[in-house]
């Protein structure tokens, strides 16, 4: 029973991580390509603040609540649960780490640029974010959907 309260809290937090490259996906890449400079800087900024005071928190919960299911299913190494957390916890650091190393710094960025300050390669810095942004998807959409592979398919 503990397990699928931790396999529980995994995935629901791991969906929440998983949304917002969904987002971006569906819409969001989009409408910011077709900003200006000046709302793309004001957007980004705003995205980046809201972000930061609460999307880390979604993190820490993902990360120990991963870390925990790894270490209740370590017993069986060969199920698909045990293999599928192993692969959300790889995904998810890699994910930490290019938020950290980053889209943060070119975040950090963005936020000291205002209406009168904004570089004349603002598109290249936007690309970049989206580059790195891009690997974050791929990761957290791969950790998730294996999560989601092991609650169908996995047994317990």
């Amino acid at each position: 029973m503990t397990t699928k309260i931790i396999f529980a809290i995994t995935l629901l937090a791991y969906a929440m991580i998983a949304s917002q490259a969904f987002m971006y996906i569906l819409s969001l890449k989009q409408v910011q390509i077709n900003l200006n400079a000046v709302s793309y800087t004001e957007t980004r900024k705003l995205i980046d603040l809201s972000m930061r005071a609460s999307f880390k928190y979604v993190i820490y919960i993902a990360l120990l609540a991963n870390v925990l299911l790894v270490i209740t299913t370590i017993k069986t190494p060969g199920s698909l649960i045990f293999i599928a957390s192993i692969i959300a916890l790889l995904a998810l650091i890699a994910e930490i780490t290019l938020t950290l190393k980053g889209n943060l710094p070119i975040n950090d960025t963005i936020n000291t640029w205002n209406a009168n300050n904004i570089p004349a390669n603002w598109e290249t810095i936007r690309e970049k974010w989206f580059t790195v942004f891009q690997y974050r998807q791929i990761a957290s959409i791969t950790g998730f959907v294996s999560l989601v592979v092991a609650a169908i398919f996995g047994s317990k």
